[in-house]
C-alpha cells in the first residue's frame, strides 16, 4: 500500500534501480515474482525494495530479537526487615542484597513497623543506616528514605563498576598466582 507516486527502487540484490513511477516499480516486482516493500517511507523519494514481504517481515523481527538481546533488563528487588531482627536473619538477608546489587538491580530496603514501633519509626531508620553502611562500596541511595505509618524504606542503586574498561584493567585470560606450601607462586590453570 505505497501511497508516493514515485518510489526509488533497489532490486533483490541491492542494486539501485534509481526513481520510477510507483506502479512501474510494483509491475517491475510481479514479473519477478516478489513484492515491492516500501522500507524508508520518510526519504523523498520513499524507498522501496522488491523482494519476499514473509522474509522481510522475518528478517525484521530477527534484527527486534537480536536489539533486546543485548538490552540489560534491570529490576527492583525488594528486601523486607523488622527492627527486630535477629543476626542470622539479617546477615542471611543481607546476602541477598548484595548479590542483587551485584547483579546490576536495585534493592528496595522496607524496614516493617508495627503495633508500638509505628510510634518510633527511627528504629527502622537505624536498619536502614546499618544497611548503607554495609553496601556503601556497592552502591548509593537514591533521595531519601521514605516515611509510612506502617514502614520506612529507601531505594539502593548499584554503584557503576568498571563498564567497557572492566575487562581492558583485568583479562579473564590472565593467569592467577597460586602460593602453594611455602613453595614459589606457580601460574594457576585455567578453571582454578
Amino acid at each position: 500500500m505505497i501511497t508516493a507516486r514515485e518510489v526509488r527502487v533497489i532490486d533483490e540484490e541491492r542494486k539501485a534501480l534509481g526513481v520510477m513511477p510507483t506502479v512501474q516499480a510494483i509491475q517491475l516486482a510481479r514479473d519477478k515474482g516478489l513484492d515491492l516493500v516500501e522500507i524508508a517511507a520518510s526519504a523523498d523519494p520513499p524507498v522501496a525494495k522488491i523482494t519476499d514481504y514473509g522474509k522481510f517481515l522475518y528478517e525484521e523481527h530477527k534484527k527486534d530479537h537480536e536489539a533486546k538481546k543485548h538490552q540489560k533488563q534491570i529490576q527492583i528487588k525488594e528486601i523486607k526487615f523488622r527492627p527486630k531482627i535477629s543476626v542470622h536473619d539479617y546477615d542471611f538477608k543481607m546476602k541477598h542484597v548484595k548479590r542483587f546489587l551485584g547483579e546490576g538491580n536495585k534493592v528496595k530496603i522496607t524496614v516493617m513497623l508495627r503495633g508500638r514501633e509505628k510510634q518510633k519509626p527511627e528504629l527502622g531508620l537505624q536498619i536502614l543506616d546499618r544497611v548503607m553502611l554495609e553496601v556503601k562500596d556497592m552502591a548509593t541511595q537514591d533521595g531519601s528514605a521514605r516515611r509510612q505509618d506502617w514502614a520506612v524504606s529507601a531505594l539502593l542503586v548499584p554503584t557503576k563498576s568498571g563498564g567497557k574498561d572492566a575487562k581492558a584493567k583485568n583479562p579473564q585470560g590472565s593467569p592467577k598466582e597460586v602460593q602453594s606450601h611455602g613453595q614459589e607462586k606457580v601460574p594457576a590453570r585455567p578453571g582454578e
